[in-house]
Formats: C-alpha cells, sequence, structure tokens
C-alpha cells in the first residue's frame, strides 16, 4: 500500500508502559512497531479487505486464469435440491 512513516503520540505513560511489556514478553521488543500497525489496521478493517484483494488480483496477474468444463459424474437436479432445502426450513 504504501511505505513507512516515522511518527510520534502522546498517549498515557502506564498505558504505554503495559503495552510495551505485554508485546515485548509475547512477540519482542522488534515486533512493537508491528504490533501497534495491527493495533490500527483492526481500527480500519477496509483497508484489509483492500490489502487482501489487492494480493489476490496481482496473484491472478501472475498466472494464466483456465477454467475447464466438467460433467458430473452423477445426475443432478439443482432445482430439486434447492426446493428440499427451502422445504426443510419452514
Amino acid at each position: 500500500m504504501g511505505g513507512k512513516v516515522k511518527t510520534s503520540i502522546v498517549i498515557d505513560s502506564d498505558l504505554w508502559e503495559e503495552f510495551k511489556s505485554r508485546v515485548g514478553s509475547e512477540k519482542g521488543m522488534k515486533a512493537l512497531s508491528r504490533a501497534i500497525e495491527e493495533a490500527i489496521e483492526e481500527e480500519i478493517p477496509e483497508r484489509l479487505v483492500i490489502k487482501a484483494l489487492e494480493e489476490l488480483i496481482e496473484f491472478k496477474e501472475k498466472l494464466p486464469l483456465v477454467i475447464s468444463p466438467i460433467k458430473p459424474k452423477v445426475k443432478t437436479d439443482a432445482g430439486k435440491t434447492v426446493r428440499e432445502l427451502r422445504e426443510s426450513r419452514t
């Protein structure tokens, strides 16, 4: 999506120390920036969806997409199956 940016924030010192301690014990101090990034991403879920879709598009562009139709080995009736499912809900 973009590059990295260094920023300064002002938050409660006790809150910061608890967060830093928890991340440090679970993931190591080098993971502190990533933990903050993940917390921000959780507040902006549409960015995660956009990122996932972009990765899918990049993946599909690398591989040729070939769709070959196949015939089912067993005779099927989708209409009958849908009707049975709908009737089972009532």
